[in-house]
């Protein structure tokens, strides 16, 4: 817990975050913080702005059957539980034993969009005797709490129920349950807070106390009132999802990427783009994207998961958890599925669709056409309507298509069969066998021919 250290030594920080509600306006089987924001869970915002502020010491408090705020909140987290939901003060206790830290950030986990900037301006409130901060922010009061200020201190914290007739419309500093604390100041005082009539202890009494010592919270002013909004319905989800995406489509913009229409654009939180790219109207990208230099994504293209080099074209397609190299062009309409792996240079054509392949450098993939579990040389030629059947109905198989190979229009290659080096497929060819490397494979089933000769034996028979 809190201890005093020598001056000059640097105190540690400890980040407190409050996970254990449920969350019951949200009407939802999962946890309200564990709800996806822009790509993370909601708690997974508040635990990386408190990162970003230099505490990488966190502490999640959960209910008793975190799982999944658990999982949510994801590595490097420590965790307390809640056994009762008896208020933040007995939420904050309930973390005692967890911290070995000089200071303590009192964070909400459902309240995302707080900034890292903010939160530091928070903690550098906290020297000399102040034991105590908290945040607030100018706006209308709603349902929050609102601080009673005197010169830049809170004397004291109250509900909007307790005063009648209050004008809701009104802009005042509200509370938004956020707070810098000295640990030792604040542990000795925890047991201090009486239960209100619902048996629940809150934290804002802390500033009533501290005023009463005659040492007052300073109250620190969030720049912009969004910072210090909770998320207690889907409702209030989208407003923070729409406030997250202005700001990631704004950082992007002023590192030097294009994006034509932010309204219409969805960027998930940790993608990275390269200047220069153009981001198109409609175009999602989702979860851990990265985009190179160059690039045109879109318009309607969607992307998760996925590495996309410089200077690709991905226009109308959708990418799941694949790998891009450079130069590629892809779309309308085209679909490359999880485990793909495309090599520069390759040409994706109109509804051409790949799964768990490989395409080899300079592979071009003709429109409706399908390669699944596929490795696909250098500089093939996939026709227009060819596919690998590569589902037996149990077990999936592979196919080998060597470099330089022509695969002919609405040829079918039903796995597990290898066309050899610069090979070639007649149009409607149906190939149950190997191709060796040279050869031709005309018909259904398919004759290989290796030679002029077997051309004229069959071209004879």
């Amino acid at each position: 817990m809190g201890r005093h250290r020598a001056p000059g030594v640097a105190m540690s920080w400890t980040a407190i975050i409050m996970a254990a509600g449920q969350g019951s306006r949200m009407r939802s089987g999962l946890p309200k913080v564990a709800h996806p924001l822009c790509g993370r869970p909601i708690v997974r915002h508040v635990l990386e702005a408190a990162r970003d502020a230099g505490v990488h010491d966190c502490v999640v408090v959960v209910g008793p059957q975190g799982e999944a705020v658990r999982e949510a909140a994801g590595t490097g987290v420590r965790f307390a539980t809640q056994p009762q939901p008896l208020g933040t003060a007995d939420a904050v206790a309930c973390a005692r034993e967890a911290l070995d830290a000089d200071y303590v950030l009192i964070l909400n986990g459902d309240v995302p969009l707080v900034l890292p900037e903010t939160l530091r301006r928070l903690m550098s409130a906290i020297e000399g005797d102040t034991p105590l901060a908290l945040l607030t922010a100018l706006a209308p009061v709603e349902s929050y709490g609102i601080v009673e200020l005197v010169d830049g201190r809170a004397l004291r914290i109250f509900e909007t129920k307790e005063s009648e007739g209050i004008d809701r419309s009104e802009r005042r500093h509200i509370n938004s349950g956020q707070y810098a604390a000295r640990a030792d100041w604040l542990f000795s005082r925890l047991d201090r807070i009486t239960p209100a009539p619902s048996g629940e202890r809150y934290l804002t009494a802390l500033a009533e106390i501290a005023a009463g010592e005659g040492t007052p919270a300073v109250a620190v002013i969030a720049s912009d009132a969004d910072e210090v909004r909770g998320i207690n319905d889907r409702a209030q989800l989208a407003e923070a999802e729409s406030v997250m995406r202005q700001r990631i489509n704004r950082s992007h913009m002023l590192a030097g990427v294009t994006i034509v229409d932010p309204h219409t654009t969805y960027i998930d939180a940790g993608v990275a783009i390269g200047i220069d790219t153009v981001i198109e109207p409609g175009t999602f990208l989702r979860g851990a994207t990265s985009v190179g230099t160059g690039c045109v994504i879109g318009p309607a293209s969607d992307v998760r998961d996925s590495t996309i080099g410089d200077r690709c074209e991905i226009r109308r397609t959708v990418v799941e958890e694949s790998i891009i190299e450079d130069g590629v062009d892809a779309g309308p309409f085209s679909h490359v599925r999880p485990e793909s792996y495309i090599c520069s240079g390759v040409h994706l054509g109109n509804y051409a669709e790949v799964k768990g392949s490989r395409l080899g450098r300079g592979t071009k993939m003709g429109h409706f056409s399908y390669l699944g579990n596929a490795d696909v040389g250098a500089d093939v030629n996939i026709g227009a309507g060819a596919i690998t059947a590569n589902f037996d109905g149990v077990n999936k198989h592979r196919t080998v298509i060597g470099d330089g190979a022509f695969i002919g229009v609405d040829t079918m290659l039903v796995a597990p069969v290898t066309i050899g080096a610069g090979a070639r497929t007649a149009a409607g060819s149906v190939v149950t066998r190997d191709v060796p490397a040279g050869a031709l494979a005309v018909g259904a089933p398919a004759r290989v021919r290796t030679s002029r000769s077997d051309e004229r034996s069959d071209d004879e028979s």
